[in-house]
C-alpha cells in the first residue's frame, strides 16, 4: 500500500532504477538507507528497535570525543555500548589531535567496529572552539593530514560526515571530499547546509550535487530534512548521491527505513506504525533503556523520547503528563497500561496517525 498523505509532495516517487550495492570499502551494506548519528538519541535501545523494523543499512553511533574514548570513561562507554544484533555499527568519533583520532580509531578497530567515522559536521559551539567538528572545514591543510593518519591507522573503512562549509563564504566540502579520497577514505556523508545555518532554512541539494560531482568512485551520502520516502526520492535523483542517512526523520519515524526498502524493492511501501504499533515499539524502546541503563536512569533519559511518541499517537495531554511524572518501571507501566486502554483520541488504533516534527536547535548556533 502507497502511503502519499504524509510526503511532501503531492507525486508518488517512482520506484528507483537498479543500482549497484553500497560499498564502503570493504563493507557491503544491505540498505543505502543509514541512520545518522544524533547527539543523546542514536543509543543502543534505539539503534536495535531501528534495526529489528528493517530496512536499515548501517547504524551510527552518537559522536564520540575520542579523548574520552581512550580514557574509557563512563559517558564514552555508554555511546559505544553494542551487542549483538547491532551490527553493521559505525562509530563516529570527534577531535583534532591526529594521533589520538589515529589511536581511537585502533582502538575501536579491535573493538569490532564495522567503520569508524569522523565528525566534521558538529555545529555547537563546545565542539567547533576546540578545533573539532564543524570547525576543522576551515583548516583544509591539517584536516587532510589528520583523516590521512587515521586511514593509515586501520584498515576497517574511515569515513567522514561534514556540512558544506562553515558560512556561504566557505564552502569547502567539495575540494575537501576530493582530497579525503586521495586520502582513502571510503565515504563522505554530506549535511546539505553549513555550520552558520545550523538547521535553519532547507537543506541545499545542489550544494550536496557539487560534492558528487567532485569525486570520482567514493559514494556520498546524502542527510537533511529526509522525512519521508518523497523526501529520500528528491535526494537521490537531485544530487546524485548514492545512500541517505536520516536522523531526526527516524526519530519521528522509526518505520522509514523499512519504508525506503521496500520502495526501493517494488516501488511501494508499507504505512509508518499505527497507535498499536507505536506504543509496542515504544514499551520495546524503554525495556531496552532499562536493561541498560537501570531504572532510576532510564525513565528520565527516554522522556523526550517518549513525549514525541505519545503526542503522535493522539494520546490526551494529562495522560502524556503522567507518564512524564514516572519515576519507576511500574509507574511508567501503569500510565502505559491506561494509554493502550484510552486508545488515540479522536482516531481509530489502525489509522494513520499525524505527521510528527522533532524539534530542532533555535536561536544562534554560538549559543547551542
Amino acid at each position: 500500500m502507497n502511503d502519499s498523505s504524509t510526503d511532501t509532495a503531492n507525486a508518488i516517487p517512482p520506484r528507483p532504477a537498479p543500482r549497484p550495492p553500497l560499498r564502503f570499502g570493504t563493507l557491503m551494506l544491505e540498505s543505502r538507507f543509514l541512520l545518522s548519528p544524533l547527539a543523546g538519541y542514536t543509543n543502543l535501545p534505539f539503534r536495535l528497535v531501528i534495526r529489528e523494523l528493517g530496512g536499515v543499512g548501517l547504524c551510527t553511533t552518537d559522536l564520540v570525543n575520542a579523548r574520552g574514548l581512550l580514557a574509557q570513561t563512563p559517558k564514552t562507554c555508554e555511546l559505544t555500548e553494542t551487542c549483538p544484533g547491532d551490527e553493521p555499527l559505525a562509530v563516529q568519533i570527534f577531535g583534532h589531535e591526529p594521533q589520538v583520532m589515529a589511536d581511537a580509531a585502533r582502538l575501536l578497530e579491535r573493538r569490532g567496529a564495522a567503520a569508524v567515522d569522523i565528525n566534521m559536521g558538529c555545529p555547537v559551539d563546545k565542539v567547533t572552539r576546540c578545533g573539532a567538528g564543524a570547525s576543522m572545514m576551515v583548516r583544509p591543510d591539517d584536516t587532510a593530514r589528520l583523516v590521512e593518519t587515521v586511514v593509515r591507522a586501520v584498515k576497517i573503512p574511515v569515513t567522514v560526515k561534514m556540512r558544506l562549509g562553515w558560512d556561504d563564504a566557505s564552502i569547502t566540502a567539495p575540494r575537501l571530499a576530493r582530497r579525503f579520497e586521495s586520502a582513502g577514505v571510503a565515504a563522505v556523508a554530506i549535511h546539505g547546509r553549513t555550520r552558520a545555518q545550523g538547521f535553519s532554512g532547507t537543506v541545499n541539494r545542489e550544494g550536496i550535487r557539487s560534492v558528487v560531482e567532485a569525486v570520482r568512485t567514493i559514494p556520498v551520502i546524502g542527510n537533511g530534512d529526509v522525512r519521508t520516502v518523497a523526501d529520500a526520492a528528491r535526494m537521490l535523483e537531485e544530487t546524485g548521491c548514492a545512500g541517505v542517512s536520516i536522523g531526526r526523520g527516524a526519530l519521528a519515524n522509526p518505520w522509514i527505513f523499512r519504508q525506503l526498502a521496500a520502495w526501493e524493492a517494488t516501488g511501494s511501501w508499507p504505512p509508518a506504525g499505527s497507535f498499536d504499533e507505536r506504543l509496542a515499539l515504544f514499551r520495546r524502546q524503554l525495556e531496552l533503556r532499562i536493561a541498560q541503563l537501570g531504572p532510576e536512569r532510564a525513565i528520565p533519559s527516554i522522556r523526550p523520547t517518549a513525549h514525541w511518541h505519545l503526542k503522535a499517537m493522539r494520546v490526551p495531554a494529562a495522560l502524556r503528563n503522567r507518564y512524564q511524572q514516572a519515576r519507576t518501571p511500574a509507574e511508567a507501566a501503569r500510565v502505559l497500561a491506561e494509554i493502550e486502554e484510552h486508545g488515540p483520541q479522536g482516531a481509530s488504533r489502525t489509522s494513520m496517525l499525524p505527521d510528527l516534527a522533532i524539534p530542532v536547535p533555535r536561536g544562534p548556533v554560538e549559543h547551542w
